[in-house]
């Protein structure tokens, strides 16, 4: 059960599918009044009407997160609706993996890449920032990856925006410090959300699972064909192979859930059976 999630405001990035969903969707069943922005602003608003045909409150609105003008506006509008902003979910993003080599393919995927994942995070901490300030307090939650913990071959421009969002997150932390609080989220791989559909070069992918390439792939190929074994895809099994967005997401809903003086600053979510090495 939710103890301090009633009545929060929460705007969300990317929140008009997937793993963005999921997040308003859960926090807007446990109370929390919900601004849903989306890049597809029929999307936003789909998400928005779930939420309220759950019983919550919720806006959706159209927004770019590479657009500053279009998200600040975005929070303007969850302030008129709600009267205040008090978590800013930093969610959207994109992952096109490839090596250098694959440049010429892969060039305008990481203009893109750093567009959303680097910018869209600067852009919803400035929208969210002023608000919160002067309102005396406020949260922001950052999504960055485990990619972003080191370099990783096939990966370059990827965990250079995930590393990039570790410091941002880290650095409004150091200058906000009992006026904002910031989470740090970092995901392993979750297959459910779609990011993968943005990899240019799919032996990218073999950074992450270094020396369990020989068993990863053939895990991979038998998830997707959903012919993994009870014991990989039982979540209460200790081989669990990998985590879904539904328990991505509830570890969100976790970090928000406390009480305003209480700060869980970094968190990754693995599942206890995954072949992820970073």
């Amino acid at each position: 059960m939710a103890e301090h999630l009633d009545g929060k405001v929460i705007c969300i990035t990317g929140a008009g599918s997937g793993f963005g969903r999921l997040v308003a969707y859960l926090a807007g069943a446990g109370g929390a009044h919900i601004v849903a922005t989306d890049i597809d602003g029929a999307a936003a608003r789909e998400t928005a009407a779930a939420v309220e045909a759950a019983g919550g409150q919720a806006i959706g609105v159209t927004a770019d997160v590479c657009s500053r003008v279009e998200l600040t506006r975005a929070v303007q509008a969850g302030i008129e609706q709600f009267g205040s902003l008090d978590v800013m979910v930093n969610n959207a993003g994109v992952m096109p993996l490839a090596f250098f080599a694959d440049h010429a393919a892969a060039a305008d995927a990481w203009d893109r890449c750093i567009d959303i994942n680097l910018k869209g995070v600067l852009n919803g901490i400035i929208a969210a920032h002023d608000p919160m300030i002067q309102q005396g307090r406020g949260h922001v939650v950052n999504i960055s990856s485990i990619y972003g913990n080191y370099a990783n071959a096939g990966a370059a421009v990827y965990t250079a925006t995930k590393a990039a969002v570790n410091v941002l997150s880290e650095t409004l932390r150091v200058e906000s410090q009992g006026k904002i609080k910031v989470t740090t989220v970092k995901p392993t791989g979750v297959p459910g959300t779609g990011l993968g559909a943005g990899v240019i070069n799919p032996e990218a992918i073999a950074g992450i699972v270094g020396h369990h390439g020989t068993t990863f792939f053939p895990n991979l190929m038998a998830y997707l064909s959903g012919a993994l074994p009870p014991a990989q895809t039982d979540i209460d099994s200790i081989g669990y192979w990998t985590i879904s967005p539904e328990d991505l997401a509830r570890q969100i809903i976790y970090v928000i859930d406390q009480p305003w003086g209480v700060t869980i600053s970094d968190i990754t979510v693995r599942a206890a059976g995954e072949e992820y090495v970073l």
